[in-house]
C-alpha cells in the first residue's frame, strides 16, 4: 500500500468516525528536511579515532574468514 492509498483509507475511517481528516502525505516534508539540516549544522557528524586493536575492525585474513 502506498502513501496515497493509506491516506484515502485514513480519510474514509475519519469520515466514518466523524473525526477530522488527516493531513495529506508530504505536507510537512520541507519542514522536516529543514529541521534535519539545521540539526546537522549544529551537530555535525564526527569521526573519532578508530581502535585498530579490536578483532572486529581487523581486515579479514587470506582465507576470507
Amino acid at each position: 500500500m502506498d502513501a496515497i492509498q493509506q491516506h484515502m483509507l485514513d480519510t474514509y475511517r475519519a469520515a466514518r468516525l466523524s473525526e477530522p481528516a488527516p493531513p495529506p502525505p508530504g505536507r510537512h516534508d520541507r519542514a522536516v528536511l529543514r529541521d534535519l539540516y539545521r540539526h546537522w549544522l549544529r551537530h555535525p557528524p564526527t569521526r573519532g579515532p578508530r581502535d585498530h586493536s579490536s578483532p572486529s575492525s581487523a581486515p579479514p585474513g587470506p582465507s576470507g574468514a
